[in-house]
């Protein structure tokens, strides 16, 4: 018999996320926004969210996009 989880919610995953990463949400539309450090972070984020949670990061975000570097 396999083995039935239940899924865990967006909001409680992203939290986790945010906890976990050096990352933050971004809100468009009402839809969670990733915005990550740099490319090697996203690909932590999302085997993260694959291996613990048993879903995709684009299940869970709208999109992720890179952070822009900050103006000296």
């Amino acid at each position: 018999m396999p083995h039935i989880h239940k899924a865990a919610d967006p909001d409680h995953i992203i939290q986790c996320v945010v906890e976990r990463f050096p990352c933050r949400v971004l809100w468009s539309e009402g839809r969670p926004c990733l915005e990550y450090q740099r490319k090697e972070d996203v690909a932590v984020i999302t085997e993260y969210v694959r291996t613990a949670y048993g879903v995709e990061l684009l299940d869970v975000f709208f999109t992720a996009v890179e952070s822009l570097p900050e103006e000296m």
